[in-house]
């Protein structure tokens, strides 16, 4: 009889262990995740955002392909690019379409969420402030920020006096540099270029008179020369060695301005020229090769600069003209080889193949209209250009496209892209053609979302095997001009 007392006791003491541990375990439950964000922006994501009919699995792809339901869905992008761009509040359309507060920044209708109450002041300012802090996962994790040699693309937008930075992986801007150094001024930026080591990408102004140095592995500025007293800097080509650039500016009295990207300082501040705008080095690296935006010849400078520029006129008449719409030169290219160059030139819609040994005309390609920037594959033996103006009548919605060149047959084939297409570059390691467009026309395509520096342009991709145009097209600031690619 005792001995099934105890029994009945052990047994009455063993459940009662049991319960507690069961309610211990639940007590000490880990608490929802929201997604991995941060709980106070997971709550307004869950709850608010990623909802029924709305952006959460089930729904998102009816709701611009942006899916809010956690952290690594919202940086899948949408449609339009990435709504959320870390540290970049301003730049974030996510804020756009959630604020309803003046205060707050810019406003974009429809008001999310749809059909139900605004957030609340506190709520949009803690997106806000999360955002403008790197926008972190619940871990403190920022989005793109693991690897400082990560493969990148940049376009400069010239009407928003930023630098976009694009993830090459994804194709989504990451980042928003802010260019320049006069606050309230707009600086226009013209072009970007990436040092050949990839180390390094630099900046010029069409209103400033500077040239900026940026790392590419954070994207920090490192330095600034001052290039005289001319504005209207245009174009930047470095030499083979990443130690030396040339920069030209863009007026009736033309200007080239040596620097030595190590120290950054001037070396040189050079007259001569006029109305000069594209430059390439040739192959040795003794001779810079310039554009005369208007007429119908090139400048053949030694970089040394010990004599007077040489005038090369492209039609081969021997007779330099500043006349403009006859050739309009914008941009020149050599070969990988050294043995020939190309020129585009606007005014005739042609890009000319000229001889480097003896600057004599090889061959004339006829372009879409307007043709401006070039890029080219040695592995596809292929050169790009775009052609601002080229109409499509098929679409309206477009205007402009790609001209596609082969360098050894000088076959060319016109691909329909984007509105008002300039800036290009390559990403051969994911295979794509990167092709910026202004969109500055009002009958152009009206963008998602009003920018805080006005209307958008947008960035578009084609496979660089196939030419076959990719769905996606990423919006990005206002006036997107140069484009360069982190090799």
């Amino acid at each position: 009889m005792q001995n099934t007392k105890h029994t009945i006791l052990y047994l009455l003491f063993s459940l009662c262990s049991l319960f507690v541990l069961i309610s211990s375990c639940t007590k000490d439950s880990a608490p929802p995740t929201f997604g991995e964000f941060p709980t106070d922006i997971g709550k307004i994501m869950t709850y608010k955002c990623a909802t029924s009919g709305c952006h959460n699995d089930a729904s998102y792809q009816a709701a611009a392909n942006l899916n809010l339901s956690s952290f690594a869905n919202l940086f899948k992008g949408s449609v339009n690019g990435s709504p959320v761009i870390p540290y970049r509040s301003d730049f974030s359309s996510l804020c756009y379409f959630i604020n309803t507060y003046d205060d707050l920044g810019l406003k974009n209708l429809p008001t999310m969420p749809i059909n139900a109450n605004a957030l609340s002041r506190d709520e949009v300012t803690s997106i806000k402030n999360w955002i403008d802090n790197g926008a972190p996962d619940i871990n403190g994790n920022v989005m793109w920020s693991d690897n400082a040699n990560r493969k990148k693309y940049y376009v400069v937008n010239q009407g928003c006096d930023v630098v976009t930075v694009f993830d090459a992986t994804t194709q989504l801007p990451m980042r928003y540099i802010t260019v320049g150094k006069l606050p309230n001024t707009a600086e226009v930026p013209h072009v970007i270029k990436i040092s050949p080591d990839g180390k390094y990408w630099y900046v010029v102004f069409v209103n400033n008179n500077i040239l900026q140095k940026y790392r590419t592995s954070d994207d920090a500025l490192v330095g600034e020369v001052t290039l005289g007293t001319d504005l209207y800097w245009n174009t930047i080509t470095i030499s083979n060695d990443s130690k030396k650039a040339y920069c030209v500016s863009w007026q009736g009295s033309s200007k080239i301005a040596t620097v030595d990207l190590e120290t950054m300082h001037l070396i040189h501040y050079n007259l001569g020229t006029t109305n000069a705008h594209g430059s390439a080095l040739n192959k040795t690296n003794d001779t810079l090769y310039v554009t005369s935006q208007s007429g119908n010849f090139i400048y053949k400078v030694d970089t040394g600069f010990t004599m007077i520029p040489i005038q090369i006129t492209l039609d081969m008449s021997g007779i330099p003209s500043n006349t403009p719409g006859t050739f309009d030169p914008h941009e020149i290219l050599f070969s990988a080889d050294g043995s020939k160059y190309f020129v585009t030139c606007e005014a005739a819609n042609q890009v000319r193949v000229m001889n480097t040994s003896n600057d004599a005309l090889l061959q004339v390609i006829n372009t879409g209209a307007f043709p401006l920037e070039m890029v080219k594959s040695n592995a596809q033996q292929k050169l790009y250009v775009t052609c601002q103006d080229e109409p499509n009548t098929s679409n309206p919605s477009q205007k402009g496209c790609v001209t596609v060149i082969d360098m050894n047959s000088y076959s060319a084939t016109n691909y329909p892209v984007g509105f008002q297409p300039h800036g290009i570059g390559l990403d051969e390691t994911n295979g794509y053609v990167i092709v910026a467009s202004r969109n500055v026309l009002t009958n152009g395509p009206t963008p998602h979302h009003t920018g805080v520096c006005g209307r958008n342009g947008f960035v578009n991709y084609f496979n660089i095997t196939s030419m076959q145009l990719l769905s996606k097209q990423t919006e990005v600031a206002s006036d997107p001009y140069s484009v360069s690619v982190r090799p």
